[in-house]
């Protein structure tokens, strides 16, 4: 789908098969950031939980190498669901998804994985009746904060979340005519 120097990446949807390609991927990456705080690691439970039907995720093959992963959660009425931090009423809980972690390995940024990535997840969220999509990102994670805006994602508020650390959180609206709950 992408292309690489000539190569082409292969883009699909993970399954529990990929689990251990994911973090590896994910502490591998994580392990050459500049701090740790710039992201909030998952752990297998996390993944299992997403694979199992609260989510999807996909990614991003060089070769046969997983190079990039993304993950689109849909975590229903749940104290996880990021819609509760913005309001959203009880009753529209189960149409929040959210735009969460993306990791892409330094061999491949630059080609447009983020975004691409971005418009694959709502297109999905979208397909699935979702209402709402929701991210959260560091604030000097300079990347992710131009690709959620350009992907029409607005700053909502900053606090601090995943065990103290500072995020920007924002926010999409999927549908904008009147829906009946």
């Amino acid at each position: 789908m992408l292309t690489k120097e000539g190569q082409q990446l292969e883009i699909r949807r993970l399954s529990h098969l990929d689990l251990q390609e994911i973090q590896a991927l994910m502490l591998d990456v994580i392990s050459r950031l500049p701090f740790q705080d710039l992201f909030a690691m998952d752990d297998e439970d996390y993944f299992l939980e997403i694979i199992n039907g609260k989510g999807e995720v996909y990614g991003a093959f060089n070769k046969g190498e997983l190079v990039a992963y993304s993950v689109l959660a849909f975590p229903g009425v749940s104290e996880s669901n990021l819609g509760t931090e913005f309001g959203v009423p009880e009753k529209e809980l189960p149409y929040v998804a959210v735009l969460d972690s993306t990791i892409v390995q330094e061999s491949v940024r630059g080609l447009g994985l983020q975004r691409f990535f971005h418009e694959l997840r709502e297109k999905r969220a979208k397909e699935k009746g979702y209402l709402y999509l929701y991210s959260t990102v560091h604030p000097e994670n300079r990347a992710s904060i131009n690709n959620l805006e350009a992907a029409g994602f607005t700053l909502q508020f900053t606090r601090p979340m995943y065990g103290g650390k500072n995020r920007h959180c924002y926010s999409k609206r999927l549908i904008w005519q009147h829906q009946t709950f």
